[in-house]
């Protein structure tokens, strides 16, 4: 006889243990991944054009326009310049202008070497440009360096009061300074316009500017290696502030380069004439006959350097005077 136990079958909580006693290998049909439509060569996928409305187009134009126009008004000086350079000395004022000159005068480049002292001019002009630019560059990079990375007291007020400087016009004194240098026996030498020049409250504004944006956790990082504060300074500091240096360099070489008051006041003497000086006094031969032809060749020989330098360093300068507003 069939026991009744053996005959009905598992419910209640053994229908629950079920499952467990599957094998492991079965795997439900639903966690499986279904499958996808079949994927797509990126190489033969073209990106969609964004159209521009024709309002953006034409505001571009115009820009275009404006800017074009604008480089053209700051040129027309610098090409009537070099066309003077090339014409005789009774063409150069002529009424009306003649943009291009009827005849060449290529002469004029080697004539003004022979009628003026060019080469003394330029001399004197570039070692007062490079030597302020590497003094400035020194001293404002150095004191700019104290200013943002070193604290002291009063260092903030000593800071806005140097700095409040640049507000002082240098005719309110240049008569003292003159004085001064005077009575030290610096006049009629080019060490009187690098003394004067050797300092700037300009180049350590912009030198400061830029140091504060480099992070101050690279000079604490320094100081536990045990590197000095002078250390710091030329090892880490400089470096990084390439292009500030640039800018600063670059500005200080053209103000230098385009001086006219300065060496007006302290170098008498023709053998110590810049440029600028030279070219004030060369405007008359002998006879008392025009030199504007001549005149206009100095000074495109005078502008020549300072394109030169510009366009060498655009790059940095940009860059430095874009990074020197930034903080953090």
């Amino acid at each position: 006889m069939t026991s009744p136990r053996s005959s009905t079958p598992a419910s209640g909580p053994s229908q629950d243990l079920a499952p467990s006693t599957a094998p492991a290998s079965a795997t439900p049909t639903a966690a499986r991944p279904a499958a996808g439509p079949p994927l797509r060569d990126v190489s033969q996928i073209t990106p969609r054009r964004k159209t521009r409305k024709p309002s953006a187009i034409a505001a571009r134009v115009a820009l275009y326009a404006a800017l074009i126009v604008a480089a053209a008004f700051l040129l027309v000086p610098f090409f009537w310049m070099v066309s003077s350079s090339l014409k005789n000395n009774l063409d150069v004022f002529s009424v009306p202008v003649r943009w291009i000159p009827e005849a060449f005068q290529w002469h004029n480049y080697a004539d003004i070497w022979v009628q003026a002292d060019m080469a003394t001019w330029l001399k004197n002009t570039l070692i007062l440009s490079v030597v302020v630019t590497c003094l400035q560059v020194l001293t404002g990079s150095f004191a700019a360096y104290g200013f943002s990375r070193i604290r002291f007291p009063g260092r903030d007020v000593l800071f806005l009061c140097y700095i409040a400087t640049i507000a002082v016009p240098w005719q309110a004194y240049m008569i003292p300074q003159f004085l001064i240098m005077s009575r030290v026996g610096l006049v009629n030498t080019l060490w009187a316009m690098i003394v004067l020049q050797a300092f700037g409250a300009f180049g350590v504004f912009l030198m400061k500017q830029f140091f504060e944006t480099v992070p101050e956790e690279l000079s604490e990082s320094a100081r536990v290696d045990g590197l000095s504060e002078y250390g710091i300074y030329w090892r880490i500091m400089l470096p990084l502030s390439v292009p500030a240096i640039a800018s600063l360099a670059l500005l200080t070489f053209v103000n230098t380069w385009n001086d006219y008051l300065g060496p007006l006041i302290y170098l008498r003497p023709r053998n110590l004439f810049t440029i600028q000086l030279g070219l004030k006094t060369f405007q008359a031969d002998p006879q008392g006959s025009s030199l504007d032809a001549l005149v206009m060749t100095g000074s495109v020989l005078s502008v020549l350097p300072i394109a030169i330098i510009f366009l060498l360093g655009q790059r940095y300068f940009v860059e430095g005077i874009a990074t020197t507003g930034l903080k953090g």
